[in-house]
């Protein structure tokens, strides 16, 4: 028995009818929007969120310091960098040529915050179980502050020289006058303050962990010489972040927040796994620092160093950047799932900076929602940023600790290489075009290369090229499955090249359908599309579950069609249902075309023993075909389907394939009933006849007895398996008098032959005494 598939078959034949009817004519591989430019490689370009591609700032290395991690960069009032990190805590000053000279250091593992007061002097927090130390503008250092707690965070510094200082683990505020007399200021209910900054009231700004809250609390002056005390405490805002990584305050008094992490099942008064820019400290052997994991290796006798960061997955919930006004107001500006925020700074221009984990890389908002990715740097997380005095900007990283500037000017040569396009077959390449504000005034030029894999690699043809005017020449690299195109912008003065859109035009060869399977249905099945419910009074056709072919893979119809073709709708063709009709013969079958065709199909028919295949219906588009058989002789027969792509295509291009479906039987010939005879005794009647059919062997044979219920006999030698059989039917204890018994028999394509014969049984003697 064949192989039967259930209703999913049959959306999968729909499905095989409803590619639309795009002839086979030029494509187009179109780059339009972000997503498109995203999954391609940027050199020197930004891409920002709205889809374009200009000019990125110039980036480029400044210094290497030779350390695993640098968390926080800082210029004096003489324009000179400062950038303090680990391990061991160092600090180290640039000059303008980026060679480092270390101006601090200490057995603590890192040197976590650094700030200058209006003399220069460099006040530097370690970590952890570490002190806030003092550096002259003569280099001389020495403990300024001991806070005896675990972590010092971060600082800040008023205009009258006091700092202050953010703690964990139990969430202190301290505040240290210039003398170094000190006071807890500010205790909160949070475990960690992570960053701190004064706001331009003059009130200070925390930022905590694990709540992820932003607290402003005000500043109320004592007695000369002795510490400020804290005013009201105020949470100006709660982020959905669980902890704070930078505040900034920008150009016009609004603050800006990073946030990290997820509060969702983070337990109240329990420490982040990533508490400390994704890291946790743990008390090492004495004179050293070390995390936990570093004391961990230590123990076992290991020297490798510490590590800095966790993994991404550490931090589960990615990061929110936020700007609250000065009234109090805030706004989501950006947010991620997968970046992490560890920085905030500004561009010359005024924008604002953001630098993120675990990638390296930076990212420029604009407003609007509009950002961009504008320089990826070799390490693993940006951590700082400082404004330097010619408009550059700087920035340190971690994982390894380097510095790198941006700006002031953008790159004077960027490159953009897009991603690997796949035509899904072998296809000639046309003309380039593109669009974008300065792109067709010479200052971009475009290169393709193509190669018969998905990864472009040196059995790929060269780079042709350049092409500097839209549409001017098709692209010369040769015919192949894959494509890729470069550009390469070359700003002028005054005047950045943008790039909105990419489309470069081509054209798939023909290729041949084909016919994947073909099923001959049950005789005596008429396949029909479904419609809809029949009116109240129409006989009623039950359906039947139709036997499917395989499925056929659906061609990729990559590209779209051109601008100026009228755009032409998917064919939807309803699945078939099939249903009980007597003579009727269906033929299902699956196709599929690698250009996307639309396909046409004809069937033709020929005898077992013929030569020529004779028409039987063409032009059909379902995948599917019913016919009445009693137009046909009987005798076995065999279906060609045919396939062909010429609605897709010019006539002189249309493809076609073919394939011959099994065997089939056409008999519509009823089974010829002889000899029927009926011999009678004594209340008892034997009936004997037999049956044959021309075309296939018999399936089964009935009697009634006086009109009663139709009973199944078996022939005389049981079996049912042979075109003639002869039966022979018992009939016991018969009434007297006239009897009609008929008798029918069917072959295995339900044809019937019926027969009669009346008797009479004569009254049986009565008995003796």
């Amino acid at each position: 028995m064949r192989r039967s598939w259930r209703i999913s078959a049959v959306c999968l034949i729909a499905a095989l009818a409803t590619l639309p009817a795009l002839a086979e004519h030029t494509r187009f591989w179109r780059t339009t929007n972000y997503s498109d430019f995203e999954r391609g490689t940027p050199k020197g370009v930004a891409l920002w969120s709205d889809g374009k591609l200009v000019p990125a700032a110039a980036f480029g290395h400044f210094a290497d310091p030779n350390v695993a991690y640098l968390w926080a960069l800082r210029t004096n009032s003489k324009g000179q960098l400062y950038a303090s990190g680990g391990s061991n805590a160092r600090v180290f000053r640039f000059d303008n040529e980026g060679h480092p000279t270390t101006v601090f250091q200490s057995t603590e593992l890192t040197a976590q915050a650094i700030v200058f007061d209006a003399h220069d002097n460099l006040y530097v927090g370690t970590s952890p179980d570490g002190k806030v130390y003092k550096v002259t503008p003569d280099g001389h250092s020495s403990v300024f502050f001991d806070p005896k707690t675990k972590y010092i965070w971060s600082l800040a510094i008023d205009h009258q020289g006091t700092v202050y200082v953010g703690t964990g683990d139990k969430g202190e505020i301290y505040a240290v006058t210039p003398s170094g007399k000190s006071a807890l200021f500010y205790k909160s209910d949070e475990r960690h303050i992570r960053a701190l900054a004064l706001d331009g009231k003059g009130d200070l700004i925390a930022g905590t962990d694990p709540s992820g809250l932003v607290i402003r609390i005000a500043i109320h002056r004592g007695a000369a010489g002795e510490p400020p005390t804290a005013g009201e405490a105020f949470v100006i805002y709660e982020t959905a972040g669980q902890e704070i990584t930078a505040l900034s305050l920008g150009p016009r008094g609004d603050l800006y927040v990073a946030s990290i992490g997820s509060k969702h099942g983070q337990e109240s008064g329990t420490v982040s796994e990533t508490t400390g820019t994704t890291f946790v400290f743990s008390a090492g052997p004495a004179g050293t620092g070390t995390t936990e994991q570093a004391a961990s290796t230590q123990q076992q006798g290991a020297t490798t160093p510490p590590p800095a960061l966790t993994p991404l997955s550490s931090t589960p919930g990615g990061s929110h950047v936020y700007s609250i006004a000065p009234d109090g107001s805030p706004k989501l500006l950006w947010a991620s799932r997968s970046d992490l925020v560890y920085s905030l700074g500004f561009s010359p221009a005024g924008r604002l900076l953001l630098g993120t984990g675990n990638s390296g890389e930076v990212i420029e908002l604009e407003g609007d929602e509009i950002f961009s990715k504008i320089a990826e740097t070799a390490s693993g997380q940006v951590t700082g940023f400082a404004s330097g005095p010619d408009g550059r900007v700087f920035l340190c990283t971690a994982n390894p600790g380097k510095v790198f500037t941006l700006g002031p000017g953008i790159a004077q040569e960027g490159t953009f290489t897009s991603a690997a396009f796949d035509a899904g077959i072998f296809s000639r390449w046309g003309r380039l075009n593109w669009w974008g504000e300065g792109a067709s005034q010479g200052q971009v030029t475009f290169y393709a290369r193509s190669g018969n894999t998905s990864n472009p690699d040196k059995n790929w043809s060269h780079w042709y090229g350049p092409y500097a005017t839209p549409q001017a020449e098709p692209v010369g690299c040769p015919p192949a499955r894959f494509v890729q195109w470069k550009v390469e912008f070359h700003p002028k003065a005054g005047d950045v090249p943008s790039l909105s859109w990419v489309s470069l035009a081509y054209l798939p060869k023909n290729a041949a359908p084909a016919i994947d399977d073909v099923v001959m249905e049950d005789p005596g099945i008429r396949v029909r599309m479904i419609q809809i419910p029949q009116p109240a009074g129409a006989e009623i056709m039950r359906p039947v579950q139709l036997q499917m072919p395989h499925a056929g893979q659906i061609g990729p119809n990559r590209g779209v069609a051109p601008e100026s073709t009228p755009a032409t709708a998917a064919q939807f063709i309803p699945p078939p249902q099939g249903f009980r009709e007597r003579g009727w013969q269906s033929v299902l079958w699956s196709a599929h075309d690698e250009n996307g065709d639309q396909l046409e199909y004809s069937v033709y028919y020929r005898g077992e023993k013929e030569q020529t295949w004779k028409l039987l219906k063409k032009d059909l588009r379902e995948p599917y075909f019913s016919w009445d058989t009693t137009t046909m002789p009987d005798g076995a027969y065999y279906l060609k389907i045919v396939a062909s792509d010429a609605p897709s295509n010019p006539p002189a291009q249309a493809l076609e394939d073919s394939r011959i479906g099994p065997r089939f039987v056409v008999d519509n010939t009823p089974p010829a009933i002889s000899g029927l005879v009926a011999r009678t005794a004594t209340d008892d009647a034997v009936i004997e006849f037999s049956a044959k059919d021309p075309s296939s062997p018999l399936a089964r044979a009935e009697y009634s007895f006086d009109a009663g219920p139709w009973t199944l006999v078996r022939p005389v030698g049981q079996l049912t398996d042979a075109p003639s059989e002869s039966y022979n039917i018992q009939l016991k204890n018969l009434g007297p008098g006239e009897h009609t018994i008929s008798v029918r028999v069917f072959d295995l394509y339900e044809n019937s032959g019926i027969a009669k014969i009346t008797f009479n049984v004569a009254t049986s003697k009565p008995a003796r005494r």
